[in-house]
């Protein structure tokens, strides 16, 4: 059995793959109730005219066991673009083998060759694991920074 490690952009053809992780992190963030989406958007969104996203899919043999989602930022300080991580999730099973790195260092090796000025993401406060692995990484946390979000009601009544 060969269960060499792969790590591969996605494909149209991964969406309804790409879908079924999503949910999974949604299950394991206890978001479920968040997870509103659907296939058809996400293929039109990662993969239609104008792709707002890219994502990559790590791979163990034939299997997929975990991917990454991210999106172009720009930073005015920096005058250069970044990389937004929206998600990096890993199956359960296949954690600390070294895929979340490995994902990870594929975003990281991108952001260098594009010339980013940074890569960036949020982790959930009480996901100890994640952010003891994202710190061992190098990765720091910005304290002084809040997220904001403007959704639903609020930002339909702000953009009409």
């Amino acid at each position: 059995m060969d269960d060499t490690l792969s790590i591969r952009a996605a494909t149209v053809d991964d969406v309804g793959l790409l879908f079924g992780l999503i949910g999974k992190l949604a299950e394991y963030e206890q978001l479920e109730h968040e997870f509103v989406g659907n296939a058809e958007l996400l293929e039109r969104h990662l993969f239609g005219s104008v792709p707002a996203a890219e994502a990559a899919i790590a791979e163990r043999g034939d299997n997929a066991v975990g991917f990454a989602l991210w999106f172009t930022t720009f930073s005015t300080f920096l005058t250069r673009p970044g990389i937004w991580l929206e998600d990096l999730y890993v199956l359960r099973e296949h954690r600390r083998g070294g895929i979340g790195r490995a994902l990870l260092a594929h975003v990281a090796r991108l952001a260098v060759v594009r010339e980013c000025g940074r890569v960036e993401w949020s982790a959930l406060d009480w996901n100890s694991p994640a952010l003891t692995f994202y710190r061992g990484l190098g990765a720091r946390t910005l304290d002084d920074w809040r997220t904001l979000r403007l959704d639903g009601a609020a930002l339909h009544a702000l953009g009409v």
